[in-house]
């Protein structure tokens, strides 16, 4: 990785895309640590108990979709669920009909991924798939993401994307446990594009908010923040800093301070 002079910050889905899409209020995967929901629970629009209610807002839904210079993020505050697979093919389409490059991140139900890869197998060119993968250990998933699908379903949608000639990604972000490498070992052969690694921001405050700040939780929480000290990130850094497919999030950015922003995916 290239080390320049400062430049101007980017952080959170703006280091992946110039621009996202979302027509969804909550999601069914009810991650503990989602910032969206954190948000959502902030500004009123959804509750704790509420946020596993998938709503569609209908005007964006209904938006007319304009060619964009950048790649599109789609979606970057809920994920793609079988419940509203339809809709969400919608958008895709329109996505590409408006010839727009499209980054999908979700964390991927196979049938979801499935339908994507053969309605629009002739864009191969326009989609990059990001799966959101924290852990190869499908009992951590599911208790930070009790609603997701496990490992091996993931990895099964990662691999299908893959043989099917699409671009492929992948974001270990927030890495769940201590053992990243694994998820690492087992995803790389499928992966076209980059492996992301970040850290679980802001975890206690987002915690707190999310209602999901019991003992058994925080204690859960306060292993993973020992795992990412300063200390342990640099070490991971040092591991994998030369493999040109490892990219780092601004969370890791930060403690190696790492001016530049690692480019992906917004020129595609």
């Amino acid at each position: 990785m290239e080390i320049t002079k400062k430049s101007k910050t980017v952080f959170g889905t703006r280091e992946w895309a110039a621009e996202n899409f979302n027509f969804i209020n909550g999601c069914k995967h009810d991650c503990k640590y989602c910032y969206s929901k954190a948000m959502a629970i902030r500004f009123g629009r959804k509750t704790s108990k509420t946020w596993t209610i998938e709503e569609i807002r209908e005007k964006d839904l209904n938006k007319n979709i304009t060619k964009k210079k950048k790649v599109v993020m789609f979606p970057s505050a809920h994920d793609i669920t079988p419940d509203h697979l339809a809709e969400s093919l919608i958008v895709i389409k329109k996505l590409l009909k408006a010839r727009t490059k499209v980054l999908i991140v979700t964390k991927p139900h196979y049938e979801c991924i499935k339908k994507i890869c053969e309605k629009y197998k002739k864009y191969t060119d326009k989609i990059l798939f990001r799966f959101t993968i924290g852990s190869s250990d499908s009992d951590i998933l599911k208790y930070w993401e009790p609603g997701a699908p496990s490992f091996e379903e993931r990895l099964k949608c990662l691999k299908y994307a893959y043989k099917s000639g699409f671009q492929t990604s992948v974001s270990c972000e927030p890495m769940l446990d201590n053992n990243i490498g694994i998820v690492i070992k087992k995803v790389l052969p499928y992966v076209t594009d980059a492996i992301w690694l970040g850290k679980a921001n802001f975890l206690l405050g987002r915690l707190k908010i999310n209602k999901c700040n019991d003992k058994q939780t925080i204690r859960k929480a306060l292993k993973i923040i020992a795992w990412q000290s300063d200390k342990n990130i640099k070490k991971l850094y040092k591991k994998y800093n030369k493999d040109k497919k490892i990219k780092w999030k601004d969370s890791i950015k930060k403690i190696l301070k790492l001016s530049r922003p690692d480019k992906i995916g917004l020129d595609m």
